[in-house]
């Protein structure tokens, strides 16, 4: 007869799971947005701005913005996202936009925000955070 440890990792009394434990002093999160759904690009820089405020992340959290595709209309100035993207900056987010995408949709860097950097592509981002051990995060 074979026997199997049940592990419950505190599930069996919600009352005392806390969720996962800081072990490292680091931690990197790329943020991956190509929708120019409002809602998406909403819930996205909200999503940044939650896990900035994580307890257990504090002092320990460098997060990335990565915007190509339909995305690219959250870096627009005549959009009307400036003040939380300037929030999320002051924060310490990086916000990165994909050259590929601008140069294919006709859009000039003078269009977006001034604190945008740009990346030759959004996925070749992905890929090398990705192989550097980030974690990918699309909301």
């Amino acid at each position: 007869m074979i026997c199997f440890a049940q592990i419950s990792y505190g599930q069996a009394n919600p009352a005392v799971f806390t969720g996962a434990i800081p072990t490292l002093n680091e931690y990197k999160a790329l943020y991956v947005l190509n929708s120019s759904d409002p809602k998406q690009i909403d819930a996205t820089l909200r999503n940044i701005d939650n896990v900035l405020g994580d307890p257990r992340l504090e002092g320990k959290l460098h997060i990335e913005l990565v915007v190509f595709s339909g995305g690219v209309d959250a870096f627009k100035k005549s959009g009307p996202y400036k003040e939380t993207l300037e929030a999320l900056v002051a924060k310490g987010v990086v916000m990165q936009q994909c050259e590929n995408t601008i140069r294919q949709r006709k859009i000039e860097k003078s269009e977006l925000f001034d604190f945008v950097s740009y990346v030759p592509t959004g996925n070749g981002e992905i890929i090398l955070r990705h192989y550097e051990g980030w974690a990918i995060v699309k909301p």
